[in-house]
């Protein structure tokens, strides 16, 4: 049976009030009641084989693109129909543009996600990262948005996820990446879904708490200049500090802050993310951590059984 038998389903996802297209309210609100974390199921083409490497499907086993993402679909499909992998504990999941093209059991993937499993859909968006300039990696042009929006509110998409990168504490450079963050999301709120920026900091700079102090000023600057009642979503690094920002958490603008892993293994990520109140987590690596295409459906069910009871643990700690 359905999880959510009452849920209009991904054919009407988005309702209009007042002459402007709004995401579902039924999805809205778990994604602001956040009992839980969101699956990070988006790696796009460049990332894809070293995905496929983790899993145990080595470059030999396809020799061509579709091949490739037939493979990671097959992965992604399993860990959908796995029994742990419910709204119960994953409130939502980013797929990449070839998961939600794709089906599971002959239904699109994001119908099956919501309808199936109560788990809603997101889309990631962006199309990879300029070269660095004044610390900061900003997105590429994304050509085809508008329709690319378009697809993704008919296929049942809740909203949206869009990645740049923060490598050193360079206060121009932070403003322009969430300039940039913020105009595309206007764009995507005007389509009718609901954007997570994510200006990423990378773990591994010297100076990443001066560069989270800068992108935290930057943010809620950007913050209060949204329109009355426009709300965002934000995807952020686990900070050095923590609670570091808990003004988001709180911030009205914000509909959820979702922390992404960012290289650290999944016990190090779960203890950072249980010290920061309100925040839940987004993992990818950190989630598919030790599942294997070699392992039985009984082994495979129960490794991720233990992934999701620690990282919806943690996500709900605070």
């Amino acid at each position: 049976m359905p999880l959510c038998p009452d849920a209009t389903g991904a054919r009407a996802l988005n309702l209009t009030i007042a002459g402007m297209t709004m995401p579902n309210t039924k999805q809205a609100e778990q994604m602001r009641k956040g009992a839980g974390f969101i699956a990070a199921l988006d790696q796009s083409g460049g990332s894809t084989p070293k995905a496929l490497r983790l899993y145990g499907v080595e470059e030999s086993a396809y020799s061509s693109e579709t091949e490739m993402y037939d493979l990671i679909h097959q992965m992604r499909a399993r860990i959908i129909k796995s029994p742990a992998f419910t709204g119960d504990k994953v409130v939502g999941a980013i797929l990449f543009e070839q998961t939600m093209d794709r089906d599971i059991d002959g239904m699109p993937t994001a119908t099956y996600l919501w309808e199936q499993r109560g788990v809603v859909p997101f889309l990631k968006i962006d199309k990879g990262l300029e070269a660095e300039a004044e610390g900061v990696q900003l997105m590429k042009p994304i050509p085809g948005l508008d329709g690319l929006l378009a697809r993704a509110v008919k296929a049942g998409i809740f909203g949206t996820k869009e990645r740049s990168v923060i490598n050193a504490a360079n206060a121009a450079g932070i403003e322009a990446i969430v300039a940039q963050q913020f105009a595309l999301g206007a764009q995507i709120t005007a389509a009718g879904l609901m954007p997570i920026l994510e200006p990423e900091v990378t773990i591994s700079i010297a100076d990443k708490a001066e560069a989270e102090a800068l992108l935290l000023a930057a943010l809620l600057r950007h913050l209060d200049a949204l329109p009355a009642g426009q709300q965002v979503m934000l995807k952020l690094t686990l900070p050095t500090k923590a609670n570091h920002y808990k003004p988001l958490v709180d911030h009205p603008a914000v509909m959820k802050v979702v922390a992404l892993s960012g290289g650290y293994a999944r016990d190090a990520a779960n203890q950072l993310l249980a010290q920061n109140s309100g925040i839940i987590a987004s993992f990818s690596r950190a989630l598919t951590e030790g599942l294997s295409t070699q392992q039985s459906d009984a082994a495979f069910n129960a490794a991720l059984a233990t992934a999701i009871d620690s990282i919806h643990a943690a996500s709900v700690a605070g």
